[in-house]
């Protein structure tokens, strides 16, 4: 079998670890990198591929067979949508687009082609995801859920990832806060959304980052996410609660419990380690044996539609009703 030959945008942390994965697997062979022209000749070095200063020249490329998109989240959405107008299948990093409307169109675009598209949602893969969807039903009827994030950076990395037109709306650039939310409770149909930016360079740049939003599921839960960063933030925390009709679920980090009228049952998590692995793996598996993925195009455009709308509510100071993907 001829191995698929691929080509990653993108030099960062992901790109790395993705490369080393297609390199160290035996159905691809790693052929191209572009991106910042430093660390470019830094990837051609260390893996003897091929380098391109323009993204576009690497897909274009008769040489690259699979396209894997993993750069500043504003890029994403030209790169992909030029790798499937090129007919080659397409992995991208969330966000797919930085607006609800861009990513439909690019979904759209890779059904009427038939190209294959793999949106990653990596957290749908994690440890602590899997064992809320398996003790799940010990709770009942979920009432109330919430989910935030804090991670304190000081000072803030001068990097895209603090830069606005590039990282984008908060909950879209980390929209796999508000997928596995849906992935656990079904759709998402009215949301109320505040966001603070604070730091010197604004609105270039920020510092620090606060921002929260309400939720209201079809199925009549309520809930809540957070997404906090930067140098205003004084304490990591990373939290996971359900309450329901019969008991809760409560994470904080890794280490999680199962509360119930029987008493108190502690919930083990597997390493989060290795996740990106197994994404390239759902991935490959499914371009070439066909075998099920674990993310699906609708529930993707459906957690952009509700990170689309909070955007929307925070601009605006009202609540904001949530598009269904259909």
């Amino acid at each position: 079998m001829n191995r698929l030959r691929v080509g990653i945008v993108g030099t960062g942390y992901v790109a790395k670890t993705r490369g080393q994965i297609f390199r160290d697997d035996p159905r691809t062979e790693l052929v191209a990198v572009a991106g910042s022209a430093d660390r470019v000749k830094e990837l051609v070095q260390k893996w003897g591929i091929t380098g391109y200063e323009y993204w576009s020249d690497l897909v274009a490329s008769n040489r690259v067979d699979v396209v894997v998109v993993c750069n500043a989240n504003a890029d994403h959405a030209p790169v992909v949508r030029q790798a499937l107008k090129a007919g080659k299948p397409t992995v991208v990093d969330y966000p797919l687009a930085l607006n609800y409307p861009e990513a439909q169109e690019l979904v759209h675009l890779a059904h009427d082609r038939a190209v294959p598209l793999h949106l990653e949602q990596i957290e749908l893969l994690g440890g602590v995801h899997r064992q809320v969807s398996l003790w799940l039903p010990k709770v009942g009827q979920p009432q109330f859920v919430r989910y935030a994030t804090q991670t304190p950076q000081r000072p803030a990395p001068d990097r895209w990832v603090y830069q606005l037109a590039q990282f984008g709306f908060p909950l879209t650039a980390a929209v796999s806060r508000i997928h596995r939310l849906i992935d656990l409770f079904g759709r998402i149909e009215r949301v109320s959304a505040q966001v603070r930016y604070g730091g010197k360079k604004l609105p270039h740049s920020f510092s620090s980052c606060f921002c929260h939003a309400l939720l209201e599921f079809a199925n009549g839960c309520v809930g809540e996410v957070g997404y906090h960063k930067g140098e205003q933030v004084w304490q990591s925390e990373r939290i996971l609660e359900v309450h329901g009709e019969q008991g809760g679920i409560f994470f904080r980090g890794d280490w999680g419990k199962l509360v119930t009228k029987d008493g108190e049952q502690e919930v083990q998590t597997e390493t989060a380690k290795g996740l990106f692995l197994k994404d390239t793996h759902y991935f490959l598996g499914h371009l070439l044996e066909n075998k099920p993925n674990y993310t699906n195009h609708k529930q993707v455009l459906q957690a952009i539609a509700t990170a689309h709308a909070c955007e929307l509510s925070a601009q605006n100071h009202q609540w904001m009703p949530v598009q269904e993907v259909l």
